[in-house]
C-alpha cells in the first residue's frame, strides 16, 4: 500500500518548460452518419531539472489536439523529490493494470527506461534510475503510473522529521566523529605487542 503524500504543484508562470509528444492516436466515434475520426495526444512537460506534468488532449486535428494536452500539462506540473541526480528510494508507481518499478542508480547509470517513463523522468531532470514496466503496456497507463511513483516519492529531511532522526541516519551515513574513533580503540585494545617489537628494537640483536 502507497501512502499519497501532499503534492507540491508548480505555476508554470516564469519556466522554461520543455514539451515531449509521447504518443497520438486516432479514434473513431460512430455517429448516425458514419464515423467521426479525431486524434487524440500525450504530453510530458518539464524543465529537466525538477518539474514536470503530463496532459492528454483531443481534438479533430493533430496540432490542436497537441496544443490541449501541454495546456493540460502546464496544469499539473509538480516538483520531483531527488537526492543528488536520482530517486530518493525505491517504490513502485501504479495506475490501472500499469505498474512502473523506479530503482535508484549510481552516478553514471543514465535513465534505463523506454517509451513514455523515459520522457517523463528525463523531464522532470532525472540522470540515473532504473525502472521496470509491470503489466499493461498501454503508454497512457504507464505514464499515469510513472507519475504516481513520483508523487509518493518522500525527501529524505521529511522522513527524518517523521522519525524522530537525523538525515544523516536515515541515509545510513555514519555520523561525524565515528569514523575516526574506530582506530584510536583498536589502538587501545592491542598496544602490547608493538612495545613488545619496540623494546626489542631498542635493545638490539641478541649476542651471538
Amino acid at each position: 500500500m502507497i501512502l499519497t503524500r501532499d503534492v507540491e504543484t508548480v505555476s508554470p508562470q516564469g519556466l522554461d518548460l520543455q514539451e515531449r509528444v509521447i504518443e497520438i492516436n486516432r479514434v473513431a466515434k460512430v455517429v448516425k452518419g458514419g464515423r467521426r475520426f479525431s486524434f487524440t495526444a500525450l504530453v510530458a512537460v518539464g524543465d529537466e531539472d525538477s518539474i514536470v506534468g503530463i496532459g492528454y488532449g483531443k481534438a479533430r486535428e493533430v496540432p490542436l489536439a497537441i496544443q490541449k494536452a501541454v495546456e493540460d500539462a502546464r496544469k499539473s506540473l509538480i516538483r520531483v523529490p531527488k537526492f543528488g541526480q536520482t530517486i530518493p528510494h525505491f517504490i513502485i508507481g501504479r495506475y490501472g493494470a500499469g505498474h512502473v518499478v523506479l530503482r535508484p542508480a549510481s552516478p553514471g547509470t543514465g535513465v534505463i527506461a523506454g517509451g513514455g517513463v523515459r520522457a517523463v523522468l528525463e523531464l522532470g531532470g532525472i540522470k540515473d534510475v532504473l525502472t521496470k514496466s509491470i503489466g499493461t503496456q498501454n503508454p497512457i497507463n504507464l505514464v499515469k503510473a510513472t507519475m504516481s511513483g513520483l508523487i509518493n516519492l518522500r525527501r529524505p529531511e521529511d522522513v527524518a522529521k517523521l522519525r524522530g532522526l537525523s538525515i544523516k541516519q536515515v541515509l545510513g551515513i555514519p555520523e561525524n566523529g565515528k569514523a575516526k574513533e574506530a582506530p584510536a580503540e583498536e589502538a587501545l585494545a592491542g598496544p602490547q605487542p608493538v612495545d613488545a617489537v619496540a623494546e626489542v628494537a631498542k635493545e638490539g640483536p641478541p649476542d651471538g
